[in-house]
């Protein structure tokens, strides 16, 4: 809610297969961005969640600094309601420059609000002082593992015809049989699902929507003893993300963010203690910190 030395306010980035997602852009994002040496030019979408400050409000130095470099694909930005009027508005009092095409997509009801190669992302509602929703990036199922001795045994030859049936199609062999991947391939194999709450109370919706995912990153801005204020302010406790992590069943590890500034680093202990106590795997995000997201297989 309110920048700090050491901490800036909500921003999350996914690298996925050379590309960039970025979730919120509070103020001084790009000052990580920079820091953490990304090629910001390559941020292919920004999901905002709700069009409060403190989580839009590094937007139009992301929009300046992404017109330093050559870039030749479009920014999409999506968001609920009057994101396209703050980006509008933003460009026109800034006069600002710009050397590439956005594209905004404002949207109201939940569902699928962006699809790429192999996955797409979703958003479900929150309830927040205004339209705020969660983000749920969930990749396809994969081809299963290859098995090469059956692909020999099928007369299919080491090769690229193997490359073919590792990505699903069928090839022909030079006896003119057709080797179907089936033949080749075990079951196949979960994606990754990432899954951004925040600004939102505690609510037994948000469960089924996060579950299973490989990091659920989701607010806990408050101790236990505070609910009450969670509660008036439309906010969570860390102990209340927890439970959501707990109730949706195969969250692999839980990331705390968007802590109240009322605790210092130290203080954040107290959070993290509470939550792990419901679900032990949980972590405090912070500023540049990096988290793998592998493969369950």
């Amino acid at each position: 809610m309110m920048p700090l030395p050491n901490r800036h306010l909500t921003s999350v980035l996914l690298r996925r297969e050379g590309e960039l997602f970025l979730f919120d852009a509070g103020e001084g994002t790009q000052v990580s961005l920079r820091a953490l040496n990304l090629r910001w030019k390559k941020i292919s979408v920004i999901f905002i969640s709700h069009t409060h400050a403190d989580h839009v409000t590094g937007i139009p130095g992301l929009l300046m600094l992404s017109a330093q470099v050559e870039r030749d694909d479009p920014l999409y930005i999506v968001g609920p309601p009057r994101i396209a009027e703050y980006i509008e508005t933003s460009r026109r009092v800034l006069d600002m420059y710009l050397n590439y095409k956005i594209v905004v997509h404002e949207f109201c009801t939940p569902g699928i609000v962006y699809q790429g190669d192999g996955f797409r992302v979703r958003a479900f509602p929150l309830r927040h002082s205004k339209p705020c929703f969660g983000y749920v990036l969930e990749e396809d199922m994969r081809p299963g593992e290859f098995y090469p001795q059956k692909a020999l045994e099928a007369g299919v030859p080491r090769g690229p015809l193997w490359a073919h049936l590792q990505i699903g199609k069928p090839v022909q062999t030079k006896e003119g049989n057709t080797v179907f991947p089936d033949q080749v391939l075990g079951s196949p194999r979960q994606g990754r699902k990432f899954s951004f709450v925040t600004d939102s109370l505690a609510f037994p919706d948000i469960a089924p929507e996060v579950s299973g995912s490989d990091l659920f990153v989701c607010e806990g801005m408050f101790e236990q003893a505070l609910e009450e204020d969670a509660r008036a302010k439309k906010h969570m406790t860390a102990q209340q993300a927890a439970h959501i992590a707990a109730a949706a069943g195969n969250i692999r590890k839980l990331a705390l963010i968007h802590y109240s500034p009322r605790y210092t680093s130290y203080d954040l202990k107290l959070l993290l203690k509470e939550a792990q106590r419901i679900f032990p795997n949980t972590v405090l995000s912070y500023d540049r910190a990096v988290f793998p997201i592998e493969y369950r297989d």
